[in-house]
């Protein structure tokens, strides 16, 4: 006793407009075959969101000897910060030891934390660069 037969047919119709040729599947129930009511097909779940990321500070630490001019640099080409911005963040680094460059996903963080290090290195300047989870 078969319960469901299921019929291919080509759409031909359609098959006239597309370089492919389409199929439909339709589905006939037996009239002896029960059919549960719609309801309870449905899952009864809540939509949810999932959580943000945690995001992490990228903090540049001062040193004696980077020159404030190479800091503002990094902050506008790895940062993306405006002059204005930039320059208060050097600040910031220069008169308190530490600078918020940024808050990212923990990947763009650690990507910008080894640009930064490499970049300073390149042009032969201490400038230190971390990151720390934010709170």
């Amino acid at each position: 006793m078969q319960a469901t037969s299921i019929v291919l047919q080509e759409n031909l119709a359609l098959k006239k407009s597309l370089a492919a040729p389409l199929w439909v599947c339709r589905v006939f129930l037996s009239p002896t075959m029960a059919v549960r009511p719609h309801e309870e097909y449905e899952l009864a779940l809540a939509p949810t969101l999932a959580p943000p990321p945690p995001l992490y500070r990228v903090l540049l630490l001062n040193d004696d000897y980077t020159p404030m001019e190479f800091v503002i640099e990094v902050l506008e080409q790895v940062f993306h910060l405006g002059r204005e911005q930039a320059t208060r963040v050097m600040l910031k680094v220069h008169n308190e030891g530490v600078g918020i460059a940024g808050l990212y996903p923990r990947d763009v963080a650690e990507t910008k934390v080894h640009q930064v290090t490499e970049y300073a290195q390149s042009q032969q300047h201490p400038l230190q660069c971390v990151m720390e989870e934010d709170r």
